[in-house]
Protein backbone atom coordinates (compact mmCIF):
# COMPACT_ATOMS: atom_id res chain seq x y z
CA UNK A 1 0.00 0.00 0.00
CA UNK A 2 1.61 3.10 -1.21
CA UNK A 3 2.47 5.49 1.92
CA UNK A 4 -0.27 8.58 0.70
CA UNK A 5 1.67 11.22 2.98
CA UNK A 6 5.11 10.16 1.66
CA UNK A 7 3.98 10.87 -2.20
CA UNK A 8 2.02 13.85 -1.24
CA UNK A 9 5.34 14.86 0.00
CA UNK A 10 7.34 14.16 -3.89
CA UNK A 11 4.37 16.27 -5.16
CA UNK A 12 5.29 19.26 -7.02
CA UNK A 13 1.83 20.98 -6.79
CA UNK A 14 2.03 20.09 -2.32
CA UNK A 15 5.63 21.87 -1.72
CA UNK A 16 4.19 25.16 -0.59
CA UNK A 17 2.64 23.35 2.55
CA UNK A 18 4.30 22.83 5.59
CA UNK A 19 3.99 19.45 6.68
CA UNK A 20 1.09 19.63 9.02
CA UNK A 21 -0.61 20.61 5.83
CA UNK A 22 0.88 17.20 4.22
CA UNK A 23 -0.29 14.88 7.20
CA UNK A 24 -3.92 16.21 6.72
CA UNK A 25 -3.80 16.28 3.73
CA UNK A 26 -2.72 12.76 3.72
CA UNK A 27 -5.87 11.54 5.96
CA UNK A 28 -8.52 12.74 3.62
CA UNK A 29 -6.63 11.13 0.55
CA UNK A 30 -7.41 7.83 -0.12
CA UNK A 31 -6.19 5.30 -2.73
CA UNK A 32 -7.81 3.72 -5.62
CA UNK A 33 -6.06 1.34 -8.32
CA UNK A 34 -6.60 0.72 -11.18
CA UNK A 35 -5.60 -1.91 -14.18
CA UNK A 36 -3.85 -0.70 -17.36
CA UNK A 37 -6.28 0.72 -19.67
CA UNK A 38 -9.50 1.27 -17.20
CA UNK A 39 -10.72 4.66 -16.95
CA UNK A 40 -9.89 6.87 -14.07
CA UNK A 41 -12.29 9.88 -14.61
CA UNK A 42 -14.62 10.32 -17.93
CA UNK A 43 -14.69 13.69 -19.94
CA UNK A 44 -17.32 15.51 -18.77
CA UNK A 45 -17.62 14.49 -15.18
CA UNK A 46 -18.10 16.75 -12.60
CA UNK A 47 -15.39 15.07 -10.18
CA UNK A 48 -13.36 17.92 -8.24
CA UNK A 49 -10.65 15.83 -7.07
CA UNK A 50 -6.72 15.91 -7.07
CA UNK A 51 -5.07 12.93 -8.49
CA UNK A 52 -1.39 12.25 -7.56
CA UNK A 53 0.13 9.29 -9.01
CA UNK A 54 1.84 6.83 -6.36
CA UNK A 55 2.78 3.99 -9.26
CA UNK A 56 2.14 3.46 -12.57
CA UNK A 57 1.19 5.89 -15.32
CA UNK A 58 -1.48 7.90 -16.65
CA UNK A 59 -2.31 9.04 -20.07
CA UNK A 60 -4.66 11.91 -20.64
CA UNK A 61 -6.92 11.93 -23.53
CA UNK A 62 -9.19 12.99 -25.98
CA UNK A 63 -11.92 11.56 -28.00
CA UNK A 64 -13.60 11.99 -31.31
CA UNK A 65 -16.98 12.02 -32.35
CA UNK A 66 -16.07 8.49 -34.50
CA UNK A 67 -14.58 7.12 -31.57
CA UNK A 68 -10.96 7.81 -32.26
CA UNK A 69 -8.87 8.41 -29.34
CA UNK A 70 -6.10 10.64 -29.08
CA UNK A 71 -3.41 10.56 -26.13
CA UNK A 72 -2.37 14.43 -25.23
CA UNK A 73 -0.34 13.40 -22.02
CA UNK A 74 1.27 10.94 -20.16
CA UNK A 75 2.11 11.43 -16.70
CA UNK A 76 4.39 9.47 -14.85
CA UNK A 77 4.81 8.57 -10.99
CA UNK A 78 5.02 11.74 -9.19
CA UNK A 79 2.92 13.59 -10.89
CA UNK A 80 -0.55 15.32 -10.15
CA UNK A 81 -3.50 15.47 -12.58
CA UNK A 82 -7.64 16.39 -12.22
CA UNK A 83 -7.19 20.57 -12.87
CA UNK A 84 -10.73 20.71 -12.25
CA UNK A 85 -9.59 20.88 -8.96
CA UNK A 86 -9.01 24.74 -8.80
CA UNK A 87 -12.75 25.43 -10.80
CA UNK A 88 -15.46 23.19 -8.66
CA UNK A 89 -18.30 22.59 -10.67
CA UNK A 90 -16.67 22.83 -13.95
CA UNK A 91 -16.95 19.26 -16.41
CA UNK A 92 -13.26 17.21 -17.05
CA UNK A 93 -12.32 19.01 -20.95
CA UNK A 94 -10.76 15.62 -20.85
CA UNK A 95 -10.92 12.19 -19.91
CA UNK A 96 -8.16 9.91 -17.60
CA UNK A 97 -6.93 6.11 -17.96
CA UNK A 98 -4.52 4.19 -16.28
CA UNK A 99 -2.07 3.74 -19.21
CA UNK A 100 -0.63 1.05 -17.26
CA UNK A 101 -1.30 -0.52 -13.66
CA UNK A 102 -1.53 2.35 -11.64
CA UNK A 103 -2.01 3.67 -7.59
CA UNK A 104 -3.51 6.81 -7.64
CA UNK A 105 -3.88 8.97 -4.39
CA UNK A 106 -7.11 10.84 -4.59
CA UNK A 107 -7.59 14.06 -2.35
CA UNK A 108 -11.08 15.58 -2.65
CA UNK A 109 -10.89 19.11 -4.17
CA UNK A 110 -13.01 20.67 -1.25
CA UNK A 111 -10.38 19.38 0.81
CA UNK A 112 -7.23 20.71 -1.36
CA UNK A 113 -9.29 24.38 -1.51
CA UNK A 114 -9.62 24.26 2.13
CA UNK A 115 -6.00 23.82 2.68
CA UNK A 116 -4.66 26.30 0.48
CA UNK A 117 -7.41 28.51 2.51
CA UNK A 118 -5.58 27.96 5.40
CA UNK A 119 -2.16 27.79 3.98
CA UNK A 120 -2.02 30.73 1.80
CA UNK A 121 1.84 30.35 1.35
CA UNK A 122 0.90 27.42 -0.65
CA UNK A 123 -0.40 29.75 -3.57
CA UNK A 124 2.83 30.51 -4.97
CA UNK A 125 3.88 27.34 -5.56
CA UNK A 126 0.58 26.18 -7.26
CA UNK A 127 -0.17 29.40 -9.31
CA UNK A 128 3.48 29.29 -10.92
CA UNK A 129 2.68 25.13 -11.74
CA UNK A 130 -0.39 25.86 -13.30
CA UNK A 131 1.39 29.09 -15.21
CA UNK A 132 3.11 27.19 -16.35
CA UNK A 133 1.34 23.91 -17.44
CA UNK A 134 -0.55 26.95 -19.62
CA UNK A 135 2.59 28.62 -21.01
CA UNK A 136 3.90 25.28 -22.11
CA UNK A 137 0.47 24.56 -23.59
CA UNK A 138 -0.06 27.79 -25.73
CA UNK A 139 3.77 27.15 -26.84
CA UNK A 140 2.70 23.84 -28.06
CA UNK A 141 -0.12 25.09 -29.77
CA UNK A 142 2.84 28.35 -31.83
CA UNK A 143 4.93 24.69 -32.51
CA UNK A 144 2.04 23.27 -34.68
CA UNK A 145 0.90 26.96 -36.80
CA UNK A 146 4.60 28.25 -37.24
CA UNK A 147 7.57 25.79 -36.55
CA UNK A 148 8.16 22.35 -38.58
CA UNK A 149 7.85 18.85 -37.51
CA UNK A 150 11.40 18.32 -36.00
CA UNK A 151 10.74 21.54 -33.85
CA UNK A 152 7.78 20.34 -32.65
CA UNK A 153 8.45 16.63 -31.69
CA UNK A 154 11.35 18.19 -29.70
CA UNK A 155 9.17 21.16 -28.15
CA UNK A 156 6.48 17.99 -26.89
CA UNK A 157 9.32 16.09 -25.41
CA UNK A 158 10.20 19.25 -23.81
CA UNK A 159 6.64 19.56 -22.17
CA UNK A 160 6.57 16.01 -21.27
CA UNK A 161 9.62 16.64 -19.21
CA UNK A 162 8.12 20.14 -17.88
CA UNK A 163 4.77 18.74 -16.96
CA UNK A 164 6.76 16.39 -14.48
CA UNK A 165 8.73 18.95 -12.56
CA UNK A 166 12.01 18.90 -14.84
CA UNK A 167 12.94 22.52 -15.51
CA UNK A 168 13.90 23.35 -19.18
CA UNK A 169 17.55 24.73 -17.85
CA UNK A 170 18.15 21.49 -16.61
CA UNK A 171 21.04 19.41 -18.05
CA UNK A 172 20.72 16.02 -16.27
CA UNK A 173 19.33 13.47 -18.59
CA UNK A 174 15.54 13.18 -18.30
CA UNK A 175 14.01 9.50 -18.79
CA UNK A 176 10.21 9.48 -20.01
CA UNK A 177 7.76 6.32 -20.23
CA UNK A 178 7.02 6.75 -23.97
CA UNK A 179 7.63 4.67 -27.23
CA UNK A 180 7.64 5.82 -30.72
CA UNK A 181 3.81 4.40 -31.05
CA UNK A 182 2.57 6.55 -28.50
CA UNK A 183 4.72 9.71 -29.40
CA UNK A 184 2.77 9.65 -32.84
CA UNK A 185 -0.56 9.68 -31.25
CA UNK A 186 -0.05 12.73 -29.14
CA UNK A 187 1.61 14.46 -32.44
CA UNK A 188 -1.36 13.10 -34.93
CA UNK A 189 0.81 11.08 -37.02
CA UNK A 190 2.00 8.09 -38.04
CA UNK A 191 4.80 6.19 -36.27
CA UNK A 192 6.59 6.32 -40.08
CA UNK A 193 6.31 10.15 -40.24
CA UNK A 194 7.93 10.58 -36.47
CA UNK A 195 10.72 7.85 -36.94
CA UNK A 196 12.61 9.96 -39.33
CA UNK A 197 12.81 12.63 -37.14
CA UNK A 198 13.09 10.97 -33.92
CA UNK A 199 16.33 9.48 -35.64
CA UNK A 200 17.50 12.91 -36.30
CA UNK A 201 17.41 13.58 -32.99
CA UNK A 202 19.11 10.67 -31.56
CA UNK A 203 21.96 11.35 -34.58
CA UNK A 204 22.80 15.04 -32.77
CA UNK A 205 22.82 12.97 -29.26
CA UNK A 206 19.91 15.03 -28.27
CA UNK A 207 17.79 11.82 -26.86
CA UNK A 208 17.89 7.78 -26.41
CA UNK A 209 15.48 5.26 -27.18
CA UNK A 210 15.57 1.92 -25.26
CA UNK A 211 12.66 -0.45 -24.93
CA UNK A 212 9.32 1.77 -23.55
CA UNK A 213 11.38 4.91 -22.62
CA UNK A 214 12.84 7.72 -24.75
CA UNK A 215 15.63 10.02 -22.57
CA UNK A 216 16.35 13.29 -23.39
CA UNK A 217 20.00 13.34 -22.71
CA UNK A 218 19.97 17.09 -21.97
CA UNK A 219 16.97 19.17 -22.07
CA UNK A 220 18.57 22.50 -22.13
CA UNK A 221 20.86 21.45 -25.28
CA UNK A 222 17.37 20.02 -26.95
CA UNK A 223 15.87 23.36 -26.13
CA UNK A 224 18.92 25.51 -27.63
CA UNK A 225 18.38 22.81 -30.51
CA UNK A 226 15.08 23.32 -31.48
CA UNK A 227 15.52 27.06 -31.46
CA UNK A 228 18.15 27.06 -33.91
CA UNK A 229 15.14 24.96 -36.30
CA UNK A 230 13.49 28.47 -36.25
Amino acid sequence: MPDAAAVLRRCPLMRGFPESALEEAAATSRVRWFSAGEPIYDRGSLQSTLCVIAGGTVRITSVNPAGREATLIIFNAGAWFGDTVFSPGMPRVFGATAHEDAAIIELPGEAFRQLMVRYPESYPVALDLVSRRLWSAMSIIQDDALRGVTARIGRRLLFLAEIQGVGLARSEPVTLRLTREQLANMMGMTRQGVHGRIKRLEKEGLIQLTYGHLTINDPAALQAYIQGLD
